[in-house]
């Protein structure tokens, strides 16, 4: 490769850091919309932003981020929007909602917040097939569904102090993008949750719309195939 063509490639993989820093901004805008209690805007901003964080990925191993524009970390970058929009910003919209009166919604924000930093900084986080162990903080995810669904109290408590509970376990979940077995089926169903996540935002969390079932559906399997994966053995 020719100097020109390096230095395209180093721009290219400068672009992707900028993307990802992108994260920030939309974490904000989420965060403007909370605030006013505008739940739909708010995760609108946060869909876009899952968007983001599932295409900075593949395009930062393309172009070799590492290598070809070390001056910037985009792990750290992407963890530090991650936890903005997947943890943080979802806890403050669960607590500030009404979702989970009193004690309740205390509670809730403080194991999701402290559970997840401390995830987030193990270093055994991902699995020898780029899954992860234990639950991966998608807060952000969990909670959009809380709002679709309103379920009781009992239970939106009950699934926030499982997960958090699971984070530490060594139970499987998969990276849509780079757990490889069933990948064929695994990113499309996280393409229709993004979909119906939006559509469901976009209707404001509409009751019997399409959008519901949608996500009940790929909801579980995203949540569960992981685990599946760990009990059926992989065919040599």
């Amino acid at each position: 490769m020719g100097q020109e063509g390096q230095m395209d490639t180093r721009y290219k993989a400068l672009s992707v850091h900028l993307l990802t820093a992108t994260g920030a901004v939309l974490s904000m805008l989420a965060l403007l919309a909370a605030v006013e209690q505008k739940w739909s805007l708010m995760f609108l901003w946060l869909v876009v932003a899952l968007v983001v964080d599932g295409v900075d990925g593949p395009l930062a191993r393309k172009f070799d981020t590492k290598h070809n524009w070390p001056t910037y970390d985009g792990v750290l970058m992407d963890l530090i929007v991650d936890y903005l929009t997947y943890v943080f910003i979802p806890a403050y919209a669960l607590f500030k909602s009404g979702l989970l009166p009193g004690w309740t919604g205390w509670l809730a924000i403080i194991a999701i917040t402290y559970a997840s930093v401390i995830y987030f900084a193990d270093t055994r986080m991902k699995t020898k097939d780029n899954s992860f162990s234990g639950f991966p903080a998608c807060w952000n995810m969990v909670v959009l569904v809380m709002f679709a669904l309103q379920p009781g109290y009992w239970i939106i408590l009950g699934v926030v102090l499982a997960l958090a509970v699971a984070m530490f376990f060594p139970l499987k979940f998969i990276h849509p993008t780079r757990t490889i077995r069933w990948r064929w089926l695994s990113l499309p169903v996280a393409a229709a949750w993004t979909v119906f996540a939006a559509l469901a935002a976009w209707l404001n969390f509409q009751e019997g719309t399409i959008a519901h079932w949608g996500l009940v559906v790929t909801s579980i399997y995203l949540m569960l195939v992981g685990i599946v994966q760990q009990i059926v053995p992989e065919r040599g």
